[in-house]
């Protein structure tokens, strides 16, 4: 039987935004404390700049994991926020792709990049910005 690493979220402020870089497996046991970190830094609706989900750590997610990036997505959405994920491995990416949701996740191939892009595109009000903001950025996979 294979073990499984712990999953932990630190969050990391700065002046660009929020990232939260998630390491180990987010799924139905841990998905609580994406969920309990997202709260504590975007329930207050007040987040300046991006929020950005590092998932260079991220060593599995399943459906309930995609389920929590989805609900971060449209908290940020309502709040005229930027959600991106950088990062991204293979997998997930390709998950994204078959899904269709690599249209609304704005993707980026880590979490300076993506911080640094959202400062470069003024007026950038939804959560997955325009498909012109991502071009160029995208993680291939």
């Amino acid at each position: 039987m294979e073990e499984t690493e712990v999953f932990t979220v630190d969050v990391r402020r700065d002046t660009r935004g929020v990232v939260f870089a998630l390491r180990g497996d987010l799924d139905f046991h841990s998905v609580v404390q994406l969920y309990e970190a997202g709260e504590e830094e975007l329930g207050t609706g007040r987040v300046a700049g991006a929020v950005v989900i590092d998932c260079a750590h991220l060593a599995y997610c399943d459906s309930t994991g995609i389920s929590a990036l989805l609900k971060l997505y449209h908290q940020m959405s309502a709040q005229d926020g930027v959600l991106c994920l950088a990062s991204v491995t293979d997998n997930l990416n390709r998950l994204f792709e078959l899904t269709g949701l690599k249209q609304i996740f704005c993707l980026h191939t880590d979490a300076e990049e993506a911080l640094n892009a959202h400062l470069r595109v003024p007026g950038t009000v939804a959560a997955g910005a325009d498909s012109a903001a991502r071009s160029g950025t995208e993680h291939g996979g």
